[in-house]
């Protein structure tokens, strides 16, 4: 990968041209919802509600997030559907596409995609504050390469991400669930491996990061495991120069936490 200079972005991965196609995997569950309540779908009478990897907290949503919300979010914001996106009609032009998955309160989504018009990148992410901060750094920066879908993650891969269709993939510091009875709402489990493989074109990249050394080592195994990706380095790998560094994982560093990086390509 190109070095960058501080503070600055480095390049991201050019995937490999390849027009092949893969078949989708079965959805892992299709619920629909509104564009602004991602837990709204219901679960019918007598059906087991699906285990999610994330809990829909109160969180206080600022005036300013509040305004984002109901202003921004319908110009930048895509409602969930049972239906594959068109990459071409969603953002009105034909360019390689990176998918993020809980991107928390959005300043990584936007610095790189400040750094990289030449992609366009979709956030997906819950919680209402984060996704009103993203909503503001896009319009303030002027970026007409971010969409942003909020919805449950996992039901938004398995119905609208078409298959080969991915530059990349970006799950930085997901929810660890630190208990371990609660390890099982951990996002990137084997299921959730595949479908993001199938997902990436040949030769696309699925870069993840924690700042938990078990969850590293669990991610670590499954992606290894997944029969389409190629572990880029020998076990974890540097943080790349593409990554900017965040509040949260300076914060992590301070108190002792190291970050793991793992990059992993599609066959």
């Amino acid at each position: 990968m190109t070095a960058a200079g501080p503070g600055s972005v480095a390049a991201l991965p050019s995937p490999r041209n390849d027009d092949s196609m893969a078949a989708l995997a079965t959805p892992l569950y299709i619920v629909s919802a509104h564009i602004n309540d991602p837990s709204s779908a219901p679960v019918p009478v007598g059906a087991r509600r699906p285990v999610r990897s994330f809990v829909l907290r109160q969180g206080r949503l600022s005036p300013a997030q509040q305004r984002a919300l109901d202003e921004l979010l319908p110009r930048y914001g895509l409602a969930f559907a049972n239906a594959p996106l068109d990459w071409r009609r969603v953002f009105g032009r034909t360019a390689p596409v990176v998918l993020e998955i809980g991107f928390g309160m959005g300043e990584t989504t936007a610095e790189i995609a400040a750094a990289h018009p030449e992609r366009d990148f979709l956030g997906i992410e819950v919680h209402a504050p984060g996704v009103g901060s993203l909503l503001r750094d896009v319009e303030r920066r002027g970026l007409r390469n971010v969409r942003v879908i909020r919805h449950d993650a996992v039901e938004v891969i398995a119905a609208m991400i078409p298959a080969d269709s991915l530059a990349g993939i970006h799950v930085f510091f997901p929810d660890p669930w630190p208990k371990k009875r609660h390890h099982k709402r951990r996002l990137l489990k084997p299921p959730l491996a595949h479908a993001l493989a199938l997902r990436l074109a040949p030769g696309g990249y699925l870069h993840a990061a924690t700042d938990w050394a078990d969850y590293a080592g669990e991610m670590l195994a499954t992606l290894a495991a997944e029969p389409l990706l190629v572990n880029s380095a020998n076990g974890f790998a540097p943080r790349p120069a593409s990554r900017p560094q965040t509040k949260f994982e300076r914060r992590g560093e301070r108190l002792g936490h190291p970050v793991f990086d793992l990059f992993f390509t599609r066959k």
